[in-house]
């Protein structure tokens, strides 16, 4: 197990849940406002009965290890404990060595910089690996025993827990801005998870593949893969080609495929964290640096 246990993804957890806990204690505690999940179990236990976040978070989420461990496997476990651990020591720190950022006359900008924080943390420490506990292990175990998707357990779970903390302490104000917070986060952790660097995706149908894949190749320097297709209606069999360019270039690829074929049916799509030659990797397999 423990060569299977990286380095890099150790120390980019520990510095996703440093952001995360920053954002929680300098942005939802500063401000009153919940978030959604454990964490927001653990701000609603705060403001009602002064317990403190590092401790709660910890407790919630001991008999959660202890029911999920072979849910998550060996790596991601051992990475789940290292998120949560690391989280709640954050939180313990921020709370005492705390750098005032009262927002609470402009909570549109506290609900910006508390999705923004929550979701670089939580989306850095999703992308390697990690999970702080919590409703994520739920959603897998629903997912496993009752079928349900992992989205939708989450969501009904953080609909339930900013519902409840409306009632106990929030404003309908606060728990609006609440919401936009929520929102920006998931926002944020989608775009962390799906990559800062995104390309576009082309499938061409034309009379003339070849013609277009070898312009293509030549003029743009890019690769072209040849799928093996057939016409619905006709039920004839024809190339179709499949080619991903930066997203600066596809008005460059338009041009190339109608100057060759001006009747080719073309179909862009966006595509997310490109992985590589052309991309991640030079000519030579080895890795760019973007």
């Amino acid at each position: 197990m423990l060569q299977d246990l990286r380095i890099k993804n150790i120390v980019f957890i520990l510095i996703g849940s440093g952001i995360f806990g920053f954002g929680l204690v300098h942005f939802n505690i500063q401000n009153n406002l919940a978030e959604g999940g454990f964490t927001g179990i653990t701000l609603l236990l705060y403001f009602l009965f002064h317990i403190d976040p590092s401790i709660s978070n910890l407790v919630l989420n001991i008999p959660l290890f202890i029911i999920g461990w072979r849910v998550l496997g060996k790596t991601s476990f051992v990475y789940t404990i290292i998120g949560t651990v690391s989280l709640s020591l954050y939180l313990w720190i921020f709370q005492r060595y705390q750098i005032q950022m009262p927002l609470k006359d402009d909570l549109t900008l506290a609900a910006l910089f508390a999705g923004v924080s929550i979701g670089i943390g939580l989306g850095i420490i999703f992308r390697y690996g990690g999970t702080t506990g919590g409703v994520d292990i739920i959603a897998r175990l629903t997912h496993r025993y009752i079928g349900w998707s992992m989205g939708k357990t989450m969501f009904l779970f953080d609909l339930c827990v900013i519902t409840i903390s409306w009632v106990a302490y929030l404003s309908y104000k606060e728990a609006m801005y609440t919401l936009v917070a929520v929102f920006v986060g998931a926002r944020v952790i989608d775009f962390m998870q799906e990559g800062a660097y995104a390309a576009k995706g082309a499938t061409i149908i034309s009379n003339l593949p070849e013609e277009i894949s070898a312009k293509i190749m030549k003029e743009m320097d890019r690769g072209v893969t040849i799928l093996k297709g057939q016409g619905s209606y006709s039920k004839q069999d024809r190339n179709v080609l499949y080619c991903v360019v930066g997203k600066n270039e596809i008005v460059r690829l338009k041009n190339v495929i109608t100057s060759v074929d001006p009747h080719a049916f073309v179909a862009v799509s966006d595509v997310h964290d490109v992985l590589g030659e052309g991309f991640t990797l030079d000519e030579n397999k080895k890795p760019l640096s973007r």
